[in-house]
């Protein structure tokens, strides 16, 4: 079992940047990748960015990539998502996931263990 927790969230103004942290506990050296996906009201879930915190190797949406930055702690078993130059159109709610066996790390379905979720809204 792992557990994550989301935090960071916030309402701020387009233009600004948010730190997401996803912290993680349980039997955290079976996770081979920490994904983030968001979902906005009325739309599906969405690939963000992934992590392999052994490698470091990382992997972003078309979408977010030059502006959204995701890193590790691994001593800490937490993972950031840095968000800057964010736009109205990054408001959703955001999640970290935990990926145990590899695969396509963009997939939803790759990811096993999901944390609760945090707002992130961006205002005009």
């Amino acid at each position: 079992q792992v557990q994550l927790v989301e935090s960071g969230g916030g309402l701020v103004q387009a233009g600004d940047s948010l730190r997401l942290s996803c912290a993680a506990s349980g039997r955290t050296i079976n996770i081979y990748a920490v994904g983030w996906f968001r979902q906005a009201p009325g739309k599906e879930r969405e690939f963000v960015a992934a992590i392999s915190p052994s490698s470091r190797n990382t992997y972003y949406a078309d979408s977010v990539k030059g502006r959204f930055t995701t890193s590790t702690d691994n001593a800490k078993n937490t993972v950031y998502l840095q968000m800057n130059s964010l736009e109205p159109e990054d408001t959703a709610v955001y999640s970290c996931a935990a990926n145990l066996a590899g695969g396509s790390l963009r997939a939803i379905n790759q990811y096993r263990y999901w944390g609760q979720g945090t707002q992130v809204t961006v205002s005009s």
